[in-house]
């Protein structure tokens, strides 16, 4: 899709679908997508369908590529590193996310100079689009990123977003799965990028399309990925809570020891004593591993942030 404005260049748009098994869905998404933005190139990346999802989408239009390691965070760091465009569109193939909304997600981007824009499901939906369970864990997750990160999105699991080629060349997408999401959120909020949610419209999967989230499963490997990310990101905050615990077991096992030797003059439990004292050595252990880490964290932090910068905004000195 190509944008002109009174000072800028030509933007170039890409929409990026990752997809695995969605024949049934795939050629509406293509179309749907290619209806709200013309112009732009749409990719369809096939990670190791059984089905003819890639014989599908090649003939609704889209170009094809594949990824054979399987998961969604291997298609969408592989996308982000082979796709060139000044303005990337992020979805699922399965036909759920509103394509006609679009148009509205890149105008935001551009027009407020953001860096991504994330299209919330959460305010406009079919009563089928969430299975059992799914809003629910939505909720929670979203809170407890908040928790561990002082702020959030309403909607961090959501796919469908809108990114800049400053984002998408910095992302360094270590993830594998549909933890994918929670990390491109936490990106985002570590570098303080200018970010914005918009609400969109979010449907049931069309018929003969299967969902191919394990409710249990992956929601435990977003809960994994948070803290993870937590101890990545807040080292400090990790360590002094665990340093807390570590304290907090030692105070009580050091208590009544203490009041005995006050009492008596002896101390008649000293396995307990050696214990108390070897976990009070781990909890100053542990903040002390805090700190080191954080300064280690702010220079990565501060080398993220320099990349960022480096990257041209809206396709300036990109190639054609």
């Amino acid at each position: 899709m190509e944008t002109k404005g009174d000072s800028l260049p030509a933007l170039r748009t890409a929409v990026i679908l990752p997809c695995y098994n969605e024949e049934a869905a795939i050629a509406q998404v293509v179309r749907d997508f290619r209806q709200a933005l013309p112009q732009a190139a749409i990719y369809v990346y096939d990670n190791n369908s059984t089905d003819r999802t890639a014989e599908v989408a090649a003939a609704a239009g889209a170009v094809v590529r594949r990824e054979t390691r399987q998961g969604k965070g291997h298609v969408v760091r592989r996308m982000f590193a082979d796709v060139e465009a000044d303005v990337y569109v992020l979805a699922d193939g399965d036909g759920t996310y509103d394509a006609a909304s679009a148009p509205r997600l890149v105008a935001k981007l551009l027009e407020e100079r953001l860096d991504m824009v994330v299209g919330s499901r959460l305010s406009t939906y079919e009563g089928a689009a969430f299975r059992p369970g799914h809003r629910l864990g939505n909720d929670l997750l979203t809170g407890f990123l908040g928790l561990c990160f002082g702020r959030s999105f309403s909607d961090i699991l959501s796919g469908y977003r809108v990114f800049s080629r400053r984002f998408v060349k910095s992302f360094p997408a270590l993830s594998t799965g549909f933890e994918i999401e929670t990390e491109l959120s936490v990106h985002a909020l570590e570098l303080r990028m200018p970010t914005a949610e918009v609400p969109t419209p979010y449907r049931a999967r069309p018929a003969g399309s299967a969902s191919k989230l394990r409710t249990y499963r992956d929601g435990f490997r977003i809960l994994m990925m948070i803290l993870d990310l937590f101890k990545e990101e807040r080292p400090l905050a990790f360590f002094s809570l665990i340093a807390g615990g570590l304290a907090l077991a030692s105070v009580l096992l050091a208590a009544p020891i203490v009041v005995t030797y006050l009492e008596t003059g002896l101390v008649p439990r000293v396995p307990t004593a050696i214990l108390s004292t070897g976990l009070m050595i781990l909890a100053f252990l542990s903040l002390a591993s805090g700190f080191v880490l954080d300064t280690v964290t702010h220079g990565r932090r501060e080398m993220k942030r320099l990349i960022y910068l480096s990257i041209p905004p809206r396709g300036e000195n990109t190639a054609p």
